[in-house]
């Protein structure tokens, strides 16, 4: 079963392949195996969110080293390459669950003893508290 393709055009090229409509459509998807990210700053933190569905909390690794927050996925491809018990093979694979690393460089004013994170429904959140503020001290001085 393959998919269905549009040819509208006069010339049907090797360029066809290359622009594609539809990412899903490329002859590589697995080069598009990065999780999309949502980042948020509130008041108090900055929230990251990664969409990583089919993942245990158990595969990511998740680490801030010189002010850059990376999280990684390591994923074994035991059953990738298998058929199941039930010899069922696939002719098309669309669900990607490969290995993943993912860098961010962080503000000065991240608090990284405090960072959290928690992985539900398919999404792994990351907070980012931010650090106190000095309150400055503000002073009468008396003319003398």
């Amino acid at each position: 079963m393959n998919l269905v393709r549009r040819n509208n055009n006069w010339f049907p090229s090797l360029l066809d392949e290359l622009f594609t409509e539809n990412r899903l459509d490329t002859p590589n998807y697995e080069n598009f195996s990065i999780p999309a990210v949502n980042i948020q700053e509130k008041n108090t933190n900055f929230v990251v969110q990664l969409a990583v569905p089919g993942l245990s909390k158990e595969n990511f690794n998740i680490e801030v080293e010189d002010d850059i927050l990376k999280i990684s996925a390591e994923v074994t491809s035991e059953n990738e390459e298998n058929t199941t018990e039930d010899e069922t093979k696939f002719t098309r694979k669309e669900f990607n669950f490969k290995s993943f690393k993912r860098s961010f460089t962080l503000p000065e004013n991240i608090n990284v003893e405090n960072v959290n994170a928690s992985y539900e429904n398919g999404v792994l959140e990351i907070t980012l508290p931010k650090k106190e503020e000095e309150k400055v001290l503000k002073r009468m001085v008396e003319i003398s």
